[in-house]
């Protein structure tokens, strides 16, 4: 007689919370504290059921990460939630300077809404300078990035250099883990500018849209090429960093791309243009209906959906071109697989929850006026100042965090208490933007299932679990090198131990 064994089983009141979301023949599930596990449909269905075997390798993943009542980890999921979470206890770390709204390219997709170089008025004057950094200087958080934004904050170059030099005396007393950053279009640097920027330690960010017939089409120079100058200086200065000795991983220029309806055509090409000069990140951002691209949102913009299509053929090639040793990642997605793989959380500030505004960023226009990010601000050009949350003259940064405004921005990008993300399985990696929400809906809380912001987000999120799970540990381990960046503070911070926040 054939002798039958009994097989234990895990019950089904054994699973934890977690959330999950099925991806063709798989499922994803995750938990609070960031952990997730791919199992095949079947399994799932088995879990459910109370019929998946003790010693089956998914009972005993589900065991290492938490996701079981019986053997309970809630003190390492615990720590893991509150070091992920650790950016709502510093303060704002990132503060945005818009020292001037003039500027001289044109730029179908402006979200500035800049003013050409001869209007008057809107530059920073140096006692609103001053003002701003007083301010910015009264935060909690050790560490603190000053931004520098326009229009063309080169246009305002005095101003620059002041708050360079302000910032970095008052900063001997106060003891911050200071950085400066430029965001710039490059077609006003010169040599001399150059060169001070580099001695100060100030990180350079520009945009560079790819292939020349899509930068020129996107960004308009009326005295020469944008696209001729971009290359030009991004060459130039990344030639001087390495000149100058500094770990060519480190410092070196930050370059940005805004996808555009002229961009969605050559997903290939834009990467290949990246490679070209020799830059190791792209950041494929799509538009936002923010300044002039509200205007012209007929002729540039598209659907989430066509964004996608784009985005995941980019992607793909990029994967393929690391199997090949080129060195190239995407920023968006290395950013998702900070949280996703490790216990960090980069603090970028719209993948929080809740997101940065007032509480982990501020913006301080030309006038002093200070907003609870730059989006903020830029709605605010647009003639509608409700998220104005004070004044660099006339109020502390105790009033400005302390505003109704920033409590409400807070309230409505908590993902627990947003509809379609509170149980969305890429909760621990999302975040929302409300003021996205309040231009697109007219709420500032968002009805995400309906917005392009979470098609996107979460379709990203799709096209990476999907290939994780058909691909296995030899895509997760070429991933996993994306997660490896260098504290560039090493290059730039004025006190050591700082990181990048943004």
């Amino acid at each position: 007689m054939k002798r039958t064994v009994a097989v234990p089983k895990a019950i089904a009141d054994d699973v934890a919370y977690a959330r999950f979301r099925r991806l063709g023949d798989h499922v994803v599930l995750t938990n609070d504290a960031g952990r997730f596990h791919l199992m095949p449909q079947l399994e799932f269905q088995r879990m459910l059921g109370g019929e998946l075997q003790l010693e089956s390798p998914s009972h005993v993943r589900l065991a290492e990460l938490g996701f079981l009542r019986s053997q309970p980890k809630i003190d390492v999921l615990a720590d893991r939630l509150r070091d992920r979470r650790g950016y709502l206890m510093v303060g704002p770390s990132l503060h945005i300077m818009i020292i001037t709204l003039r500027c001289d390219q044109i730029c179908g997709y402006c979200h500035a809404s800049r003013t050409n170089l001869d209007s008057q008025g809107y530059d920073m004057d140096e006692v609103t300078a001053r003002a701003v950094v007083d301010r910015i200087f009264e935060t909690t958080s050790p560490s603190i990035t000053i931004e520098f934004q326009g229009g063309e904050p080169l246009v305002n170059w005095p101003i620059l250099q002041l708050v360079v030099d302000y910032a970095t005396q008052k900063n001997v007393t106060a003891g911050k883990a200071l950085m400066f950053s430029l965001v710039t279009n490059l077609s006003l640097m010169t040599d001399e500018k150059a060169e001070y920027l580099l001695d100060h330690g100030v990180m350079i960010c520009t945009s560079f849209d790819g292939p020349r017939e899509v930068h020129e089409w996107n960004r308009h120079l009326a005295r020469a090429s944008s696209y001729d100058e971009a290359v030009k200086w991004i060459k130039e200065i990344n030639a001087r960093y390495i000149a100058r000795g500094h770990d060519s991983g480190l410092a070196y220029v930050n370059a940005l791309l805004t996808v555009t309806r002229a961009t969605l055509s050559k997903p290939r090409e834009v990467v290949d243009e990246y490679v070209a000069l020799g830059l190791k990140a792209i950041n494929l951002r799509p538009l936002n209906p923010f300044g002039f691209a509200a205007r012209t949102w007929e002729r540039i913009g598209y659907t989430g959906a066509e964004y996608l299509a784009f985005y995941r053929e980019a992607l793909d090639y990029i994967i393929e071109l690391n199997r090949k040793g080129v060195e190239i990642l995407e920023k968006k997605l290395a950013l998702y697989l900070q949280k996703i793989f490790t216990d960090n959380d980069p603090n970028y500030m719209e993948l929080r929850s809740p997101c940065g505004a007032g509480i982990g960023q501020m913006a301080y226009n030309y006038d002093g006026k200070i907003y609870t990010c730059d989006e903020g601000r830029m709605i605010g050009k647009m003639g509608d100042d409700l998220f104005e949350i004070g004044h660099a003259a006339l109020n502390t940064h105790r009033e400005a965090v302390g505003h109704e405004t920033v409590r409400a921005m807070a309230a409505a990008s908590y993902l627990d208490s947003v509809p379609g993300c509170s149980d969305c399985a890429y909760n621990p990696y999302c975040g929302v933007c409300p003021i996205y929400n309040y231009i697109e809906q007219g709420d500032l809380f968002g009805k995400m299932p309906g917005s392009d912001w979470c098609k996107i987000s979460m379709g990203i999120c799709d096209h990476l679990f999907g290939r994780l799970a058909s691909e296995g540990p030899e895509l997760r381990t070429l991933l996993e090198r994306w997660t490896r960046e260098k504290d560039r503070g090493e290059a730039y911070c004025v006190k050591a131990g700082s990181s990048m926040t943004y």
